[in-house]
């Protein structure tokens, strides 16, 4: 994995030619000792991937330069799980960050909501997943302290739906979101800086429709409330969350403005380096703590671990929609379905709602969105800009979070809440999935015919 790391970021910065093919070996070389660690479930995966080359390399003279490519997205794939995976890790053994979770859980009634979804983006941006599993084990807490049962199960409910939406509407724009790094690495011409305004835009319309959902259909109780009990701690708890997110943003916009290096090329330089400066600021603070060379032995032998399962899946996902869309494409010509024959509208409303649809049928985003973005027109042949077409695919990607029952934000939400992901996925969140959708596509089409 560090091998694969190192070599990726190689390649971001000094250009394809430098390392050779050494990265793609790297990449197969990890997928293999993978896949002989992983359960039958990952390998499975595995299996259908190479299925698939072997059926492109049977009906493709340039299958090659395809498997080529796929090995190409698995690599970066890799690399960016793993330096996001170092930020988590250097966030987990943090004090303030349990503290700013248990004070944003413990808010009253009335704003507890909007506080959990303000602060539960400032988390995902530097937890990832691992701000649904912190929040939601605060959350959880603070709700099981309730004694009446009535009011637990809705505090619960409310408290694990504010925190699942506050991430899925961080996809939209965050530079650390795989949404943002996998869809300007496969739309040609697109950047960050192009994409991020309207991605915030996205992410408030979004954050903004839970609240008023949340709001509106506020649970009335049988009696009254009970007495509040303030939460322990100030707002200013949340202060390293705003510095670490302002340094983020600063070293991102700084870096890939001097040096024009794409945002996921900056991301796995910075993020790493943000991870040790961290953990030697907790190690300064707490002399106990563990050593930078302690922490970085866990990590790699420990920590990642646990995650091979996980990275299996999601390399094998951007593999296997690299190489299965020329293998689609063809059956999809033939059958009638050209997209170039759509109206410019109807494609982006198409790019929104397919993601989500295809995710209730198991398919993972990175799959959905790789398998996807080559049969869509290129952003000159609609006349639109490359960002307008990220908007759509960010869109998309953030409804199937919420609403799939196979992603990870819904298997989390669903296991502390003691449901299924399905119930997650299609009752609590099923009017959400369709009024930010509603909200959403007006949107793209607003900022893709009109403002872009």
């Amino acid at each position: 994995m560090l091998l694969v790391c190192a070599a990726v970021l190689i390649r971001e910065w000094l250009g394809e030619g430098v390392l050779g093919l050494l990265p793609v070996i790297l990449t197969a070389l990890l997928l293999a000792l993978l896949t002989l660690q992983v359960r039958k479930g990952r390998q499975v995966f595995v299996a259908i991937g190479l299925c698939l080359t072997l059926i492109l390399a049977l009906s493709d003279d340039n299958w090659r330069a395809t498997v080529l490519k796929g090995l190409g997205t698995a690599g970066f794939i890799a690399a960016f799980f793993t330096a996001l995976a170092s930020l988590r890790s250097a966030a987990g053994s943090s004090a303030s960050m349990s503290r700013a979770g248990r004070f944003l859980a413990q808010q009253p009634p009335g704003r507890r909501y909007l506080a959990l979804t303000l602060g539960g983006q400032l988390f995902a941006l530097v937890l990832n997943y691992g701000s649904i599993a912190l929040l939601g084990g605060l959350a959880s807490d603070a709700a099981e302290a309730e004694p009446d049962a009535e009011i637990r199960g809705h505090r619960r409910r409310r408290m694990l739906l504010a925190i699942q939406r506050a991430f899925v509407s961080m996809l939209t724009w965050s530079p650390l979101s795989f949404s943002i790094a996998v869809s300007i690495a496969l739309i040609p011409g697109a950047t960050w800086p192009d994409v991020v305004l309207p991605g915030i835009v996205s992410s408030l319309l979004m954050a903004g429709t839970g609240w008023a959902l949340d709001t509106i259909f506020r649970p009335r109780l049988n009696q009254p409330r009970p007495a509040f009990r303030p939460p322990e701690g100030n707002w200013r708890l949340l202060t390293p969350l705003f510095i670490l997110l302002g340094l983020l943003v600063i070293a991102v916009v700084l870096l890939t403005w001097l040096t024009g290096i794409r945002v996921v090329g900056i991301v796995l330089l910075v993020v790493p380096l943000l991870a040790v400066a961290w953990v030697l600021l907790q190690r300064r603070e707490d002399p106990t703590a563990a050593s930078l060379g302690q922490r970085s032995r866990r990590f790699f032998w420990t920590e990642m671990a646990g995650y091979h399962g996980e990275l299996t899946l999601l390399m094998m996902a951007g593999y296997i929609g690299t190489v299965g869309a020329p293998i689609l494409t063809p059956l999809l010509l033939a059958s009638g379905l050209d997209p170039l024959g759509l109206p410019v509208w109807a494609i982006l409303l198409c790019i929104i709602w397919i993601i989500p649809a295809l995710g209730q049928l198991g398919m993972n985003p990175i799959l959905a969105v790789t398998l996807l973005a080559p049969m869509v027109p290129s952003a000159a042949a609609m006349g639109l800009s490359p960002a307008a077409i990220i908007v759509a695919i960010t869109a998309g990607w953030a409804l199937s979070g919420a609403s799939s029952p196979f992603t990870a934000t819904t298997l989390l939400i669903g296991s502390f809440a003691n449901i299924s992901a399905a119930r997650v996925g299609l009752v609590w969140n099923g009017a959400f999935t369709l009024t930010a959708g509603a909200v959403m596509s007006l949107w793209v089409l607003i900022h893709a015919l009109w403002l872009g």
